[in-house]
């Protein structure tokens, strides 16, 4: 075993144990926890919540480890946590007063049968269909997550009168309309036959520039990457297929053109100064970077830890129902995916320089002022030529930045939905603990907060200048795009909580 392989192991067993850690916390939505050396109680339908305790345990450790090793591989990440989403509301719709799924229509059950017992295994049976079609290489996980809630997975029937059928029959469905939906996800979409891998790039995008040549300082640059082990890549477009994607809450995503970013494009009398401007801010971050804003970078790095944990903290915080959090976590979740949709069309669209392409181009071996590396600190003569962000520069142009977008639409939904901007997260972050340099950073026990969404958003769009990997008017407009797609989810999952023409309410809690 290498070492690079030694250290991905280790890194997997802890984001594991941030996960179970993270859950058992949110046990006291369903009941007290466990006493310590206690064995924790069969899962029970009647009086459990299916989501955190049956689903996400087994998912968020199957995207680690088949998906993004680190969960910032957004487009795909995205992909499962959507879809499963949709299973879940798709799954409860029938048992609800006025709702209807989204992918599916299976009509409104009698009241008596809208128990807890009865959602929470129509969620399980939903979720196994969908997640044997997103990551099927862990069919024997999907089959003993059934077996662990008491379930049968071998149970294939589709009546209605049974929540093993509801469930069946939503999983399905979700399937059925989302495994064609553009995104290529069984390899065989589009017209080019040269590529079947699941995911790839059918359109045949072909970068300006190589890993050897920026041809055009305005234009993203694919770099030579490697996970320390020795082998390199050539980076490629991830999944640029992804803007022709079909979108939940909206049909067409030139809807939320954003304008160019000009400081990139070297036009004008004051095109060059604008230009090393943007840059020499990248490098004045990167020099002044403290232990807060490295942990700060790293966590919304992640979008499980970032996204998907505020969520269930939220969650947790607000006491919702099992009802509302799946009402909720869809809605946040079609927020950051049909936001995903509209931003890779931009990129597309722009296909801007990264600040590593272009501070490079700026100063060549000129020295720069700027953090030199895992555990070397701030450089004062650090070759620009040799300079790198914190945190690895994702595999797609520039413009406009995509978390600071996912968070800017997260927020934006769970303000509408909770009705309030207050938030109260914070995050314990051990001496320590960083993935990028482990054993040093935080060189004490921190904890990392946010009091409100707003300031949820803001240090998630500042940590990826601070991180390197987007200038400011990335953030900016990354902010405004996701912001108005999160309002346009908020109002596509209202209304299929309470179609035209039903006067009762989506939600105790939507607005």
């Amino acid at each position: 075993m290498t070492a690079s392989h030694r250290r991905s192991g280790i890194r997997f067993g802890v984001l594991c144990l941030v996960v179970a850690a993270l859950l058992g916390a949110l046990v006291a939505l369903s009941g007290s926890p466990p006493a310590e050396g206690d064995q924790q109680d069969p899962f029970d339908p009647a009086t459990g919540r299916a989501p955190e305790q049956v689903v996400v345990p087994r998912v968020v450790p199957a995207i680690f480890e088949s998906v993004s090793p680190t969960a910032g591989d957004a487009p795909l990440v995205l992909r499962v946590t959507t879809m499963v989403t949709n299973a879940w509301f798709d799954a409860i719709a029938p048992y609800h007063p006025t709702a209807v799924g989204v992918a599916s229509r299976l009509g409104r059950r009698p009241p008596s049968e809208a128990t807890q017992a009865n959602k929470n295994i129509a969620i399980i049976y939903a979720s196994y269909r969908v997640l044997n079609s997103l990551l099927p290489q862990h069919a024997d996980d999907w089959r003993q997550m059934l077996r662990d809630a008491g379930l049968d997975p071998d149970d294939g029937r589709r009546d209605l009168s049974s929540p093993i059928g509801i469930g069946n029959r939503a999983g399905a469905a979700v399937v059925a309309a989302r495994e064609h939906d553009g995104m290529n996800q069984l390899g065989d979409e589009g017209d080019r036959t040269f590529n079947r891998a699941p995911y790839a790039d059918y359109l045949g995008y072909t970068p300006v520039n190589t890993a050897h040549e920026l041809r055009d300082p305005s234009r993203w640059q694919p770099l030579v990457v490697t996970d320390g082990s020795g082998v390199f890549r050539v980076q490629q477009f991830v999944t640029p297929q992804l803007r022709v994607t079909r979108p939940y809450s909206y049909d067409d995503p030139d809807r939320f053109r954003v304008g160019p970013p000009r400081e990139s494009m070297l036009r004008g009398p004051h095109g060059r100064a604008a230009y090393r401007a943007q840059a020499d801010e990248v490098l004045a971050a990167s020099a002044a970077l403290s232990d807060r804003q490295k942990m700060t970078v790293e966590l919304f790095d992640n979008k499980i830890s970032s996204l998907g944990f505020s969520a269930l903290f939220a969650s947790q915080s607000h006491g919702l129902s099992l009802d509302e959090f799946v009402q909720y976590d869809f809605l946040t979740n079609v927020a950051a995916f049909d936001t995903a949709i509209a931003v890779w069309n931009e990129k597309y669209r722009y296909d801007a320089v990264r600040p590593i392409s272009a501070i490079r181009h700026i100063y060549g071996d000129r020295p720069v002022r700027a953090w030199g590396g895992p555990g070397r600190g701030t450089i004062d003569d650090l070759p620009a030529s040799q300079w790198t962000s914190y945190i690895q520069t994702a595999d797609h142009p520039e413009y406009p930045s995509g978390s600071a977008s996912f968070c800017a639409a997260h927020a934006q939904a769970s303000r509408r939905f909770l009705g309030s901007d207050s938030l109260g997260w914070t995050v314990p972050t051990p001496q320590g603990s960083s993935r990028i340099e482990p054993g040093i950073t935080p060189a004490r026990d921190i904890t990392i907060g946010w009091a409100t969404w707003t300031d949820f958003a803001r240090d998630c769009g500042r940590s990826r200048l601070w991180g390197g990997v987007h200038f400011r008017a990335a953030i900016d407009a990354g902010d405004q795009l996701g912001r108005r797609i999160g309002n346009v989810a908020h109002a596509f999952v209202r209304r299929h909580l309470a179609p035209a023409g039903d006067a009762r309410p989506a939600s105790s809690s939507s607005e």
